[in-house]
């Protein structure tokens, strides 16, 4: 059988997978896609070289991600996706019926049109609810008009890699762009970012809750179990002044990798350096 190399941490660690098959690898405008079958992980999906998520665990990650905030909003109603092509965060918050509107802004149509085509089962036809309007534009420009506040904001964006230059998302991470998304924010939303792996690059945290400082007056961060990126994930939210609960909040919404434990988990806010 043939396997690839899975960067984890650049060169520094990456994991040996065992593939099936290689079913795409294409180069857009912006980055190189490629997706794989595996033995284990199953269907992943990669840009430029790097994991971006595994079928066998997305639902422990865009989980994470979106509905540990949103189920902290009362009575949410607009929500906006920064990246997430793959389709797996707008399938979490279409999962929620009081959002009216859901606003996606994707820069590489690549991205879509590769997840919709071998990944199709992610979004579980969340690209077609009336709800859902995808923007293929770059969200630096996209934030800067006069829109109506947010309930919460998702920055599903890639990493930026220590020793890479000229990332696609290293925009995403900065200051400027966080105040534009402090105006578009409802005094009870979120703002949420990914922010890597707590294990083997803690200081991913810390330069973005120092970003976040500078503009939100509560910030935060929690914690889960993703494996295919190499145990624990890290994510960062801020706000105006909301918290995140305590407890895992009462839904009717599914939930596969959330339970009380894994929230509290999550809430424990676990830190290794």
């Amino acid at each position: 059988m043939a396997h690839f190399t899975m960067p984890i941490r650049g060169d520094k660690l990456s994991v040996n997978v065992q593939i099936s098959e290689h079913l795409l690898e294409r180069q857009t405008e912006f980055q190189r896609i490629d997706i794989y079958d595996t033995e284990v992980l199953g269907r992943v999906l990669l840009l430029d070289g790097h994991i971006q998520l595994a079928e066998m665990d997305e639902r422990a990650y865009h989980e994470l991600l979106v509905q540990v905030p949103l189920l902290s909003v009362p009575n949410p109603r607009r929500a906006l996706v920064i990246g997430g092509g793959d389709g797996g965060a707008i399938r979490e918050l279409c999962r929620h019926e009081s959002l009216e509107t859901i606003d996606m802004v994707e820069i590489d149509a690549g991205v879509v049109e590769a997840s919709r085509e071998f990944l199709p089962r992610l979004a579980e036809g969340a690209f077609e609810d009336p709800r859902v309007h995808l923007h293929l534009t770059d969200a630096f420009e996209f934030v800067k008009a006069d829109l109506a506040p947010y309930d919460l904001i998702v920055s599903d964006s890639t990493d930026v890699y220590e020793g890479e230059s000229g990332n696609l998302s290293e925009m995403l991470f900065t200051e400027p762009f966080y105040r534009d998304l402090f105006r578009l924010l409802s005094p009870d939303g979120f703002l949420v970012t990914q922010a890597d792996n707590f294990v083997f690059c803690p200081y991913s945290l810390d330069a973005i809750l120092g970003e976040f400082g500078k503009v939100f007056p509560q910030t935060g961060s929690y914690v889960g179990l993703v494996p295919s990126f190499g145990g624990y994930s890290g994510f960062a939210f801020a706000s105006r002044g909301a918290t995140l609960a305590e407890d895992l909040p009462a839904t009717s919404v599914p939930l596969v990798y959330l339970t009380p434990e894994t929230y509290a988990l999550a809430r424990s806010n676990v830190r290794f350096a």
